[in-house]
C-alpha cells in the first residue's frame, strides 16, 4: 500500500473485532514509532502494550469514576446525555483487542544547561515539544495500523484519570502518560468524516 493511500483510509475506529492484534504487528507499530522526530532526537518515549482486559476493564473504570466526579451545573437530562456520551468515548478502549500507552520522560535541552530557563518555561514558551514529539510517534503507530490492516483511535479523554492509569500501568517517575492508542480490527466501515479542502487551510508567504 502506497503512504498515500495509508494516509487518505486513516480514520478513527471505536469498534472492534475480536480479533487479536498480533505482537509482531504490535511490534512493528512500536518500532516505526520509535523512528518519529523527537526533541533534540532524544527519544525520550516508552510505549508499554495493554492486551489484557481485566486490566483495561479497569483503567476504564477510573476514567468512568472521574468523569462521575466532574462537577455539573445541573443535573438535567440534557448534562446527564453528554456526561454519558463523554464517558462512551473516553472508555470505549476497554473493547480493543490492544491498547499502546505512550509515556514520556523530561529532556533537558540545551538552552536549559545554558540559562536560567525552567524545564517547565522553556516547554511552555516551545509549545511543549515532548509532546509534540509524541504526537509525532503516535502518528505513526496509526499509519502503521492501517498498513498492516488495523483500525485505530488516538485516545485524549482516558487522561482525566490520568493519575490513577499511571500507578495501574506502574509508570513511575520521570515517567509521564501523555496519550493511548486503541488498536484491533475494524468491526464495521463507518463513513468517512469530511476533511476541509487544500483551499481552506494552506496559504504562501512569498
Amino acid at each position: 500500500m502506497e503512504l498515500r493511500q495509508v494516509i487518505e483510509q486513516r480514520q478513527s475506529i471505536r469498534s472492534f473485532t475480536n480479533e487479536p492484534v498480533e505482537l509482531a504487528d504490535i511490534r512493528e507499530m512500536v518500532r516505526r514509532a520509535g523512528l518519529a522526530p523527537s526533541i533534540d532526537n532524544s527519544q525520550a518515549w516508552r510505549f508499554i502494550a495493554i492486551t489484557n482486559h481485566e486490566l483495561l476493564n479497569h483503567m476504564a473504570l477510573a476514567v468512568s469514576r472521574s468523569i462521575s466526579e466532574l462537577p455539573v451545573q445541573d443535573k438535567d437530562d440534557a448534562n446527564r446525555s453528554v456526561l454519558s456520551r463523554v464517558e462512551w468515548f473516553a472508555t470505549f478502549f476497554r473493547d480493543a483487542p490492544a491498547v499502546i500507552a505512550v509515556a514520556m520522560h523530561q529532556h533537558e535541552c540545551p538552552l536549559e544547561k545554558g540559562t536560567e530557563v525552567s524545564h517547565e518555561d522553556y516547554s511552555r514558551m516551545s509549545n511543549y515539544p515532548e509532546i509534540q514529539s509524541a504526537g509525532a510517534a503516535v502518528q505513526n503507530i496509526l499509519l502503521t495500523a492501517v498498513e498492516l490492516g488495523y483500525g485505530a483511535c488516538w485516545l485524549s479523554a482516558p487522561l482525566i484519570a490520568k493519575q490513577e492509569l499511571q500507578q495501574q500501568l506502574k509508570l513511575d517517575f520521570p515517567w509521564n502518560l501523555i496519550t493511548m492508542v486503541a488498536i484491533g480490527r475494524s468491526f464495521n466501515h463507518p463513513a468517512r468524516p469530511s476533511k476541509k479542502s487544500i483551499e481552506e487551510i494552506f496559504e504562501v508567504i512569498s
